[in-house]
């Protein structure tokens, strides 16, 4: 039987990244473009400026925090970038996670390093996300169910194909590279609504890089890491039963960058609860509900996304990430799910816990093919009267790639999260615009990710 870990390795060293489909450059440009607004508008969280104060400052020169830019270390810099990337859980999500909080700190790191292009990054990008990808279908559980959290897992071997092909490994060093990787992986689902969850990206971003160097300067891993007996995909396997007959179902050759693109966010709270979000915001607004009106809010959503959702009476902001109750009470309370409800004040409003007590939810065991959630999201209300508001059952979240935003509404959510921390609006902007048209970027280093007339904090 052929080597799947070999396999990935020669496709990150041989792909043509000129034959990479248009459709898979955009999506890349909106994952990366989606998450640099989300990194500036997290980088002062508490998580954040706790991992970024272990971190030594190095020589001019080197790659900038987001966007205080402070000169770090690659590694460094990815773990710093990751953790902000992560923390608003406002980034996008797709493959069962976070594809671009992962990949792109560590190609930003690694590419402002190297001096790369943005063409470059952009192919990284799409290498990094086909190999996650590609690992996915081989599991036919949901690495949730097994308490492991898949951004941490398959974002680890992704980031390290990304570094690899930016550091242009051949196939051998790309191999060894993921094999490196393989044993850096792991993440708990136990840790959501806590600022660990915001760790395993910037872990998995910080030795995807790892891996890449260290396989550049003769490290070596098993040319079978990810399929042996032992290997990652058993060791992690929920249902026990992975497909170690992987076929000849070849990287490069179909585009899962293409089909499944990546979904905006458009509430910083888990996707899980997107779905419910939309339906509930539009029976408020479409009824002119207030919490007086109503007496209870059922929502029907998949036994996985029950899992994932475990916090049921949230005492903080980190916490009502991962709630579906505080879901649905900020959207009836508040009529939006933002950043400024995202708070322990607003969690704790008496208010908002009475209307958290309203929620009633159910689960299903169907399950979408690409996502451990329900088909749709169903979500209705009692009111007081007893008369049912029934919504529509809503199978894709706007902002989702099949349900995309237009490119202002992109820039809308981008200008929001970065705010005046670069300076001025003219300066979001350029670098929105810089982003968004990637491909053209001569060199990573021109982009503005940093506010250049801020006070250092460190």
């Amino acid at each position: 039987m052929a080597s799947l870990t070999c396999d990935i390795g020669a496709f990150i060293a041989s792909y043509d990244g000129n034959a990479l489909p248009a459709e898979c450059r955009e999506a890349a440009r909106i994952g990366m473009t989606d998450c640099v607004a989300v990194t500036i508008g997290g980088a002062d969280e508490q998580a954040v400026r706790i991992a970024a104060d272990l971190v030594g400052t190095t020589a001019a020169g080197g790659v900038p925090e987001i966007p205080s830019g402070r000169p770090l270390t690659p590694l460094d810099a990815a773990l710093v970038n990751g953790v902000a990337a992560h923390v608003l859980d406002y980034d996008d999500v797709v493959l069962d996670g976070h594809t671009s909080a992962v990949l792109t700190p560590a190609i930003l790191a690694e590419g402002w390093a190297l001096d790369s292009s943005g063409a470059e990054a952009v192919e990284a990008y799409a290498i990094g996300y086909e190999v996650w990808a590609r690992l996915v279908e081989l599991e036919p559980g949901h690495m949730h169910d097994r308490g492991f959290h898949p951004t941490a897992l398959w974002g680890t071997l992704a980031a390290a194909a990304a570094c690899a092909r930016l550091n242009g490994l051949d196939a051998t060093q790309s191999a060894h590279a993921v094999a490196i990787a393989a044993s850096m992986a792991s993440g708990l689902v136990a840790n959501f609504g806590t600022m660990t969850k915001s760790l395993h990206a910037g872990r998995a971003a910080q030795a995807g890089v790892m891996a890449a160097r260290l396989a550049a300067n003769g490290f070596t891993g098993s040319p079978d890491a990810i399929e042996h007996p032992v290997g990652l995909l058993r060791a992690h396997s929920p249902s026990g039963e992975p497909r170690l007959d992987f076929g000849d179902d070849a990287l490069g050759g179909r585009w899962r960058l293409a089909e499944h693109g990546v979904n905006v966010k458009q509430y910083p709270i888990c996707y899980a609860t997107h779905r419910s979000i939309d339906a509930m915001l539009d029976l408020v607004r479409d009824h002119g509900l207030t919490p007086n009106d109503v007496a209870e809010i059922h929502v029907r959503i998949g036994r996985t996304q029950r899992l994932m959702l475990r916090n049921r009476s949230p005492k903080t902001g980190l916490e009502a990430k991962f709630s579906i109750e505080f879901a649905m009470a900020s959207a009836l309370v508040a009529g939006q799910v933002g950043l400024r409800q995202l708070t322990d004040d607003f969690v704790r409003r008496d208010d908002v816990v009475q209307a958290m007590t309203k929620v009633v939810t159910t689960t299903t065991d169907e399950c979408m093919p690409d996502m451990p959630f329900a088909p749709a999201d169903e979500v209705s209300v009692v009111l007081g009267s007893g008369q049912t508001l029934q919504h529509e059952p809503v199978a894709l979240a706007k902002g989702s790639w099949g349900k995309r935003l237009s490119r202002d509404e992109l820039r809308a959510k981008f200008i929001d999260c970065v705010g005046d921390r670069l300076g001025s609006g003219e300066t979001a902007d350029r670098l929105f615009g810089d982003l968004m048209d990637l491909d053209r970027v001569t060199s990573l280093r021109s982009l503005d990710l940093t506010n250049r007339h801020a006070a250092a904090k460190h």
